[in-house]
């Protein structure tokens, strides 16, 4: 019963853009609207241990929706809620693996290397019965 919940949640952002601002030691995250961004930089220092120079924050309003209760009801309109993204710059030589999947170990064998062994196998197993 004793979760750890987390309140303030780094969701990195996966996009073309996003890859390209990373070449520039530059990562993107959506953060939640109440964050300033020294507590941005605290928490992103924080979970992946790297110096945090610089943080931009950029604010998107929410896309204006219709909606309708009933049949005869007057539609109405209202928005979705407001996002906010943070771009951190980090310090020379640091990085943050966010993206980048740990290395998976290849197959002993592709699926035509495992026929022919199959073959191979089956012509040994063959050979023995004929004697």
């Amino acid at each position: 019963m004793a979760e750890e919940i987390k309140l303030n949640i780094l969701e990195p952002r996966a996009t073309e853009k996003t890859y390209l601002e990373q070449t520039k030691r530059t990562y993107v995250f959506a953060v939640k609207c109440g964050m300033s961004k020294q507590e941005i930089a605290k928490l992103v220092e924080k979970e992946f241990n790297v110096k945090v120079t610089d943080v931009r924050t950029l604010i998107r309003d929410g896309k204006k929706t219709k909606y309708s209760k009933g049949k005869h009801a007057y539609p109405g309109t209202t928005f979705r809620k407001d996002k906010k993204y943070a771009y951190v710059t980090l310090a020379e030589g640091n990085s943050i693996r966010v993206f980048e999947e740990p290395e998976k170990e290849e197959a002993k064998t592709s699926a035509k290397e495992a026929k022919a062994d199959k073959k191979a196998k089956a012509d040994k197993n063959a050979g023995k019965e004929n004697k």
